[in-house]
């Protein structure tokens, strides 16, 4: 099993000092962490009405709202698939189904301008039907029929959803089927009639991060409470998980402990046995068939040599697990290149490989007992995705050696190619429209240096007729956590909102991405976190001293981890910038651990109850290192009073700190919306709007 990178990526005082409790309990906001607390949203409410008042009188606030709103809903995106048996299923979100349509088609008729598609279920209808906010959350079915499917829903966007049982044959829930009520589950079918299932079985089954530590064997007509335990982990484990494969003659069930959100521990589960599966705690792993998959995190030594981490190893399944330690390295990283991902068709692996942060497609195939590489021609630079579409499920599977790829890069919209291997011939599927004038624009790859001499790269995306002479509005995004790669994408939102109207856009790629391979993301955790922001203060002086723009034009975006990011800089350096853009935020990193899912973090920051760990989070968590008497950028602060990842705390708190000590804050909750912010495409259009508005008005006049 291949486990999800990101668990699927994410106080007041200022002291001199490691904290103490009486310290902790000093904090006068921490009545703002009571999430649906009347007082809080009464506060809520009162700041979100004066960031509205103050940005919606802005001109051109509502055309800019109503042109988001129009990328957003547009029915020319293109409605990406994934595949189950002879059925490509598609969500799809528009101007009139703003929750959404999971629906079906076959490819021929993907194939066509105008897909005839099948509604399997209406989000919006079901909502009104049952009287629920339903955001959707995904489903997983048993093939190869792919009927029988477990539906998650999630009210107003939370990472926590129910799970029911849905016949997509019948197109309706199964009376009396499996069904889960409000948790942070996972499930995956054993059969027709049983299901693994991990979630909130009760007191003491959950870790301290809020997801399940304990898996059951699920019976059809079984009450939950009567399921049999098969596997648990531990209260300090982010998560217990599992994960079944059906493939005739190769099945193999595989429960595990994701010790932290890098480490974790995979068992063959056997009947009631549980055989470990030894591999490095960092390593990834994957079975296909009669392969195993390695993705290397760190030097490991095996079969006579040493394998570097970043590399993807394949050896044979049942030799490996009989001990067998003989291995064929199908990437190898080296200073500029790193693997982004790879996928699996019938009997080809196709491997995204970033090099200079621009991707690559690599196919790798066994004939005659050697593993043979091939180069595929595609579109260089930008950034390349590419998905399977061999369902090992099926015999004799025509698509076996189909695969999708998209392409983009910051000018080019998406376009999605249908390919097989072995040929770089590809049938063009689908694109997207463009949606802004990239006439006359222009992007750049340039290189900042670091604190520490280590050079960081970035993109500057310049608008039509731009020169170098200090007075361009410059939007500077990084996020720099969590081995997450800032690759060249495609936004309509961004060219109408910032680059078509005269800002320039620029992407960071600071140390804790992913974007050199495990290297560059361990440099900056724990205590090397620091370097995240020296590395993006460092692009910030970079554009100042080459005259893309200055202090006043300047400001900084990010979200999450990249909340975090924004915040540290913006407290460590005030006076690079003269505006921030904070979104569903980490700031009191004192108390991170302790809210929502925070605990399955602390591999990459540290634990701040650790005296010697809060040595170095203490030195830049924004919360308790902003002052009063210093002059800051203007900030606005968005977050979802919904997210249950993130906790909303973080940014309410540090909203309320910083008007106390007479700062300039605006701020903006959404009542819905989960971790990314927005619940539908009015509200993403609404939160979107005020920020570019806030961005304009704090750093120059769109044209």
């Amino acid at each position: 099993m291949k486990l999800p990178r990101l668990l699927a990526a994410l106080l007041l005082v200022n002291l001199a000092s490691s904290p103490t409790m009486s310290q902790t309990l000093q904090d006068p906001q921490l009545w703002l962490e009571d999430v649906q607390g009347e007082r809080a949203l009464a506060w809520v409410r009162e700041r979100n009405a004066q960031s509205e008042k103050l940005l919606q009188a802005q001109p051109g606030f509502e055309a800019l709202r109503s042109s988001l709103r129009e990328v957003l809903d547009s029915r020319e995106q293109i409605p990406y698939v994934s595949r189950r048996g002879e059925w490509l299923y598609n969500f799809w979100r528009d101007a009139d189904n703003p929750r959404g349509l999971w629906r079906r088609t076959t490819l021929a008729e993907y194939r066509k301008a105008r897909p005839a598609w099948e509604t399997v279920i209406d989000v919006d209808a079901l909502g009104k039907a049952e009287g629920e906010n339903w955001v959707w959350a995904g489903a997983t079915c048993l093939g190869p029929e792919y009927r029988r499917c477990l539906v998650s829903l999630s009210r107003g966007g939370a990472d926590a959803h129910v799970v029911r049982e849905f016949d997509t044959v019948a197109r309706r829930f199964v009376e009396g089927g499996f069904a889960l009520p409000e948790a942070k589950s996972s499930v995956d079918w054993v059969d027709a009639d049983q299901v693994l299932v991990a979630t909130d079985f009760g007191p003491g089954s959950l870790t301290d991060s809020g997801y399940p530590r304990v898996v059951k064997r699920w019976q059809r007509g079984q009450k939950l409470a009567e399921a049999v335990t098969v596997f648990e982990g531990q209260a300090k484990d982010v998560a217990a998980y599992a994960s079944v494969d059906t493939t005739p003659g190769w099945e193999r069930t595989v429960v595990g402990r994701s010790i932290d959100f890098y480490n974790s521990k995979s068992f063959l589960l056997q009947g009631q046995l549980l055989v470990p599966i030894a591999k490095p705690d960092d390593a990834q792993l994957a079975f296909r068939r009669d392969r195993v998959f390695i993705e290397l995190r760190s030097d490991w030594k095996a079969g006579g040599q040493t394998w570097p981490r970043g590399s993807l190893l394949v050896a044979d399944a049942t030799a490996y697990l009989k001990g067998e330690r003989r291995f064929t390295a199908l990437f190898t990283p080296t200073a500029t290149r790193s693997l982004a991902g790879y996928a699996l068709a019938r009997d080809t692996v196709l491997l995204d490989v970033l090099d200079n942060v621009a991707s690559r497609v690599e196919e790798w195939r066994e004939v005659d007992g050697r593993w043979q590489r091939r180069e595929a021609k595609a579109p260089y630079p930008g950034t390349l995705s590419v998905s399977a579409l061999y369902d090992p499920l099926l015999k004799d599977d025509p698509l076996g050696e189909a695969y999708l790829l998209n392409a983009a890069d910051f000018l080019s919209p998406d376009s999605l190619q249908l390919g097989r291997t072995g040929s770089d011939e590809r049938e063009l599927l689908k694109s997207r429209p463009s949606f802004f004038d990239a006439t006359g624009m222009r992007v750049e790859q340039r290189f900042a240096k670091s604190r520490d001499g280590t050079h960081v790269p970035y993109f500057v995306i310049w608008p039509k007729g731009a020169k170098a002479d200090g007075s361009n509005p410059t939007l500077l995004y990084g996020y720099g956590g969590f081995e997450v790669s800032m690759t060249p994408f495609y936004s309509g939102a961004v060219g109408r909102a910032w680059t078509g109207r005269g800002g320039v856009y620029v992407l960071a790629n600071i140390r804790g991405g992913g974007e050199f391979g495990p290297g560059w993301h361990q440099a900056a955790v724990k205590a090397g976190k620091q370097k995240s922001y020296d590395d993006f203060a460092a692009v910030a002086e970079d554009l100042i001293e080459t005259k893309v723009t200055q202090p006043a034009h300047l400001g900084i975006q990010g979200g999450s981890n990249g909340g975090l990011l924004v915040g540290a800089v913006m407290v460590q350096r005030p006076e690079l910038f003269n505006a921030v853009v904070c979104q569903v935020p980490l700031l009191d990193m004192q108390r991170y651990s302790k809210l929502l899912a925070g605990a399955s973090w602390m591999a990459e920051y540290g634990d701040p109850d650790v005296a010697a760990e809060w040595a170095w989070i203490g030195k830049y968590s924004p919360y308790q290192n902003v002052k009063a008497g210093v002059k800051m950028p203007r900030v606005l602060f968005t977050t979802s009073t919904r997210d249950d990842r993130v906790h909303p705390g973080h940014a309410r708190k540090m909203a309320a700190r910083m008007i106390g000590q007479g700062h300039d804050v605006l701020y903006w909750e959404n009542i819905e919306g989960g971790h990314g912010g927005a619940a539908d495409n009015g509200q993403r259009a609404q939160m979107m709007a005020l920020e570019y508005t806030f961005l304009w008005l704090q750093l120059g006049r769109a044209r």
